[in-house]
């Protein structure tokens, strides 16, 4: 019986951390990439081997850039065989005004957290195909459904994310295979730990939950996600408090 293996990009910390937690716990094998954090992904690794005794593969480069998927991808298949879940985590944001974004930054933030879903999506599916099986659950946003004043490049990624999902999962249904995005309101994580106590307090009185996300209630989400029946695919799940 062979085991089950997840891929999660942009696992070092945050919510892909917290979702290579939740499924080690329940004996899954991982294979997680970061793009920077080759410290902190190595002391995940360590820490779910030992106390989860699964297997975990780490890959560290630019999930925006095919050929670096390609060698990640193959690593994985030399390691566990087959991938069952693809998440779609890696994701970084820029703010500030749109008339003084720079193209680079917007070529960054695309690259990060839209282009890099193409590359994984791309390349895991043709096994995934041929197994007529497999989840991919994609992070995205509530900015990518609503927009996000001062987070153009972001908001327009994970639109594009959002749409990409639903395409998908129309194109991949008859071959098994569920397609579906979990779209973020705030969650406690590096990304948002900027604001200011004012700046959190303010934004706490406007989420009607009153309060910020949990890393570890995206992973459960996460997580019910792949317990659901195939036949719940295509959609674009908010999990934001009632923000939104």
């Amino acid at each position: 019986m062979k085991s089950n293996c997840i891929w999660i990009t942009g696992a070092s910390r945050g919510i892909g951390a917290a979702i290579a937690r939740k499924f080690a716990s329940q004996g899954w094998n991982l294979a997680l990439t970061c793009i920077h954090s080759r410290d902190k992904l190595r002391d995940l690794k360590t820490e779910l081997e030992e106390t989860c005794h699964i297997t975990c593969y780490t890959y560290v480069g630019d999930m925006g850039d095919y050929k670096e998927v390609s060698c990640c991808l193959s690593g994985i298949l030399e390691q566990f065989g087959h991938v069952d879940v693809l998440v779609n985590n890696a994701g970084i944001s820029r703010i500030g005004l749109f008339t003084e974004m720079r193209p680079e930054d917007w070529e960054t933030v695309l690259r990060t957290n839209l282009t890099s879903v193409f590359n994984c999506c791309r390349l895991a599916l043709p096994g995934m195909i041929r197994e007529k099986s497999g989840r991919i659950i994609n992070i995205s946003s509530v900015w990518g459904c609503a927009g996000a004043s001062c987070e153009a490049a972001y908001s327009a990624a994970k639109g594009g994310v959002n749409a990409l999902t639903q395409a998908l999962a129309k194109e991949l249904a008859p071959s098994g295979i569920s397609v579906n995005a979990i779209a973020c309101g705030a969650i406690d994580t590096d990304m948002n730990a900027s604001f200011s106590p004012e700046e959190r307090a303010s934004l706490e009185e406007e989420i009607p939950a009153g309060r910020f996300g949990s890393p570890e209630e995206v992973a459960m989400c996460v997580w019910k996600l792949c317990e659901t029946p195939r036949y719940l695919t295509g959609q674009i799940i908010r999990v934001d408090g009632g923000w939104i």
